[in-house]
């Protein structure tokens, strides 16, 4: 290099900032693959190594689920063909608290709650997280029983979902070895809500049922989208050379544009493949989308008047307000439901709007919280304490007598 090429590189490296140094914190824009957004220190809790490499904004190293959930279980179920074996991340409520069950949508898994469920627990400490993977999804798995050697039953119906949530709440219960369920709060994203929808509508939880959240989908809408699903699946990639590679695409093509919840779901949403067939790109979907085709209809069908008439608290989360239908919005009119509009979120609003959707729901929780609820006085005792400040002697004819003594 000529003297005149090293003095003209020198003088192009001294007007280049400086080298920034790494911020020894937790991000927690809600969008950070594109910019930060938000300030502010986070003290990491007691499981988490301080010092550890930071959730850089840029960063495509996968993050492990025990960041986010304090352990997994799995609940076994067995029927006449099948032996399902449940997987679902969990943090048990404290004292009171209630515990908010999460279901994902078609293609996902429950670690798509994953930072939701940490802001969660972030505003309300004692609250618990319940979030599963259906069955054929995540680590969820269906095998065939020893008397039937048949091809395992890919059964994705609303109908078998719905009973498998059932399912799942009450047998963590039972391998909890809690006396009672906690009070609870559904919370279903796409698929998922159509699922937590009809849990509702059908009562099976009783009274511990508080009340249900729907994020991001409609009848209307959801049946509209239906027609353009298959050309969707068409364009994505079908295999990536890594997990890396999966959450690049993921955050990329803003799929998911939280990069940080990108970290943590995405590795369930690939598997590696043994003998793959293209050796440069090993890593393939764990659920095959096109199969799921013959459900699509079964799971929106009914969506809408399912949604208004269940018993419990209703919220309807949303990206954008164009998704409503004519139903939801007469009922939405007749203040039937509390309506949520996250215009700058994605279709995965509980990744790309993490803190925002927690904030909004435990907002609802309190809202419908029933043991913040003061109850009127009994009659009965209204007139008995009327009767002492008069100085009567008795008042009967409301389920029994007071005597002044």
């Amino acid at each position: 290099m000529s003297e005149l090429q090293k003095s003209f590189a020198k003088a192009k490296l001294a007007k280049l900032p400086p080298e920034a140094s790494p911020i020894p914190m937790h991000p927690r824009d809600e969008d950070d693959s594109e910019s930060t957004s938000s300030t502010g220190t986070v003290v990491p809790s007691p499981s988490r190594q301080l010092f550890a490499r930071s959730r850089g904004s840029n960063s495509t190293e996968t993050l492990n689920w025990t960041d986010f959930f304090t352990q997994e279980l799995f609940l076994v179920q067995n029927t006449d063909s099948a032996r399902i074996t449940h997987h679902v991340y969990l943090t048990p409520p404290t004292s009171s608290g209630p515990l908010f069950v999460m279901h994902h949508g078609a293609g996902s898994s429950g670690l798509s709650f994953a930072t939701c469920a940490e802001e969660i627990r972030k505003i309300l400490p004692k609250a618990g997280i319940l979030s599963l993977d259906a069955r054929h999804h995540g680590q969820t798995l269906v095998t065939t029983t020893a008397s039937d050697e048949g091809p395992v039953e890919f059964d994705l119906s609303l109908e078998t979902l719905t009973r498998d949530v059932v399912f799942v709440i009450h047998e963590t219960q039972s391998k909890m070895g809690w006396e009672s369920l906690p009070e609870i709060v559904l919370v279903g994203h796409s698929l998922g809500g159509a699922v937590i929808t009809d849990v509702a509508k059908k009562g099976d939880l009783g009274p511990t049922l508080l009340a249900y959240a729907v994020l991001d989908v409609v009848e209307g809408s959801a049946m509209d989208a239906l027609q353009s699903m298959e050309k969707y699946l068409a364009t994505r990639p079908s295999r990536f050379p890594s997990l890396s590679s999966g959450i690049e695409w993921h955050t990329r093509s803003r799929t998911i544009r939280n990069r940080t919840s990108a970290r943590v779901s995405v590795p369930s949403l690939l598997r590696e493949e043994p003998r793959p067939t293209d050796p440069s790109k090993p890593w393939i979907w764990r659920t095959n989308l096109a199969e799921t085709k013959p459900f699509w209809e079964n799971w929106f069908i009914g969506l809408s008047k399912k949604f208004l008439e269940a018993r419990g608290g209703k919220l309807l989360l949303l990206a954008g307000t164009d998704r409503l239908d004519k139903e939801l919005m007469i009922g939405q009119m007749q203040g039937k439901y509390q309506l949520q509009v996250f215009p700058e979120a994605g279709h995965f609003i509980q990744e790309d709007q993490p803190v925002k959707t927690a904030q909004v729901l435990v907002d609802f929780y309190k809202r419908n919280d029933r043991s913040a609820l003061v109850l009127p006085p009994k009659v009965a005792d209204m007139q008995a304490s009327a009767a002492m400040k008069q100085g009567v002697g008795s008042v009967s004819g409301f389920g029994g007598e007071f005597h002044k003594p």
